[in-house]
């Protein structure tokens, strides 16, 4: 007869942990109901093995993550459940034994086990940062100070769901370059190594000069074909270095000061950081966060180290008693002009968090319509960066033909 571990309340609502003998799950309740103990996880014990070693539940958990998709759908599941009526333990317990991903199985199963415990849904929030950011913690906590748990976590989800997607459409958009890019840069590689090598094998007997571009190229593929691991290494530990280079303080700083003053990049850039701005400190404030404390969460939120350092400057001079939209004023050449000029309308109001959300929805769509503009623009581009290097192959082929040629006439 197997053996099983339940966790739970008895009849003062004190947490228990009791481990019983049973025939299935269903026996297991039955023994708890004989206690007087309300069941909230349920789980099987077995003895040590190699199996079980592989199917560790910590080790599944270090090795998976939880994607942001998956997080938006618990937020939801939450949210609906906590309407329904079910306490945020039952709640978490469902959640638990729905979920497939070893990670958000652990988090629940901890979490249950520390609001059991007493502390509070938004502290065990915040044992896992690697999963809940501090927007996610904060609005939690507001939610729950306030009463409105499962608005707040509506909310959030909502705000995920919008955020989530705004990401996915510009990195949407940047994977058709890449990918073609990418693709260009391997085979020219492979034809400078395999296939050059028996072209311009003929061109070095003729014992003629040859143009500059067909010189550089059988100097490139000898260069290739003799030194091919090196050029392979570098290759790769330039992609890393630059990736490297790009995590630095110096990296980020110049990433960021770039990305705003590329053509039709640079708009894209600058309405997708209003639009996440506007949302987040929107949602923040809409469940009752601190003006200072949603703006110091919404300076997270972003990336772009220039607009981290406005958001910051806004915080330091709400907290001197400045007006908000002052600081967003000032600052055109990073945000639209109206989105100072909607914060202020929403000050004067008394509705900023509705004047936020306005500004958030109008910026995703604007972006939205844009990323698939971008599409249209980018596709010529790279037909004429293609046909450029096709045309720089064929030349530096061709050129040398039409001497032999001469030659002979």
């Amino acid at each position: 007869m197997p053996t099983f571990t339940y966790i739970g309340e008895d009849s003062e609502g004190k947490a228990v942990t009791n481990t019983v003998t049973a025939d299935d799950r269903f026996g297991v309740y039955a023994v708890a109901r004989s206690q007087g103990h309300t069941v909230t996880n349920v789980s099987e014990y077995s003895k040590f093995s190699a199996k079980t070693l592989l199917n560790n539940e910590k080790i599944n958990a270090f090795l998976s993550r939880v994607k942001t998709d998956e997080l938006i759908m618990v937020t939801r599941n939450l949210g609906s459940m906590l309407t329904a009526g079910l306490t945020v333990i039952r709640a978490l317990s469902v959640i638990e034994r729905q979920s497939t991903n070893p990670k958000m199985k652990l988090v629940t199963k901890k979490m249950v086990e520390k609001i059991n415990q007493g502390d509070q849904f938004y502290e065990t929030l915040k044992m896992f940062p690697e999963v809940f950011d501090d927007l996610y913690v904060a609005m939690v906590k507001a939610g729950e100070e306030s009463g409105n748990l499962a608005t707040a976590l509506q909310t959030l989800a909502i705000q995920m769901e919008r955020s989530n997607n705004l990401v996915k459409k510009v990195k949407g958009a940047m994977i058709y370059p890449s990918i073609v890019i990418i693709v260009m840069v391997v085979i020219a590689i492979l034809m400078m190594i395999y296939v050059m090598p028996q072209i311009t094998s003929v061109f070095k007997g003729m014992g003629k000069d040859l143009p500059a571009t067909t010189e550089f190229l059988i100097t490139a593929s000898d260069f290739m074909v003799e030194y091919t691991l090196y050029v392979i290494l570098g290759l790769i530990g330039s992609v890393v270095g630059f990736i490297y280079a790009l995590k630095t303080k110096w990296g980020k700083i110049a990433t960021s000061w770039l990305v705003v003053r590329l053509p039709v990049i640079g708009t894209l850039a600058k309405e997708t950081n209003s639009a996440r701005t506007a949302r987040t400190l929107s949602s923040l404030l809409n469940s009752g966060v601190d003006v200072i404390q949603a703006i110091n969460i919404t300076e997270e939120v972003v990336q772009n180290v220039f607009y981290k350092e406005i958001l910051k400057d806004a915080a330091e001079r709400v907290e001197k008693g400045t007006p908000l939209s002052e600081a967003f004023v000032e600052r055109k050449d990073l945000y639209p002009i109206l989105v100072g000029e909607m914060i202020l309308v929403g000050e004067e109001t008394g509705q900023i968090a509705g004047m936020l959300g306005e500004l958030a929805i109008f910026y995703e769509t604007e972006v939205e319509r844009k990323t698939k503009d971008l599409s249209t623009i980018i596709e010529p581009l790279l037909m004429v960066v293609i046909g450029g290097g096709v045309g720089f192959f064929a030349l530096a082929l061709i050129a040398p033909i039409y001497s032999i040629g001469d030659g002979l006439n």
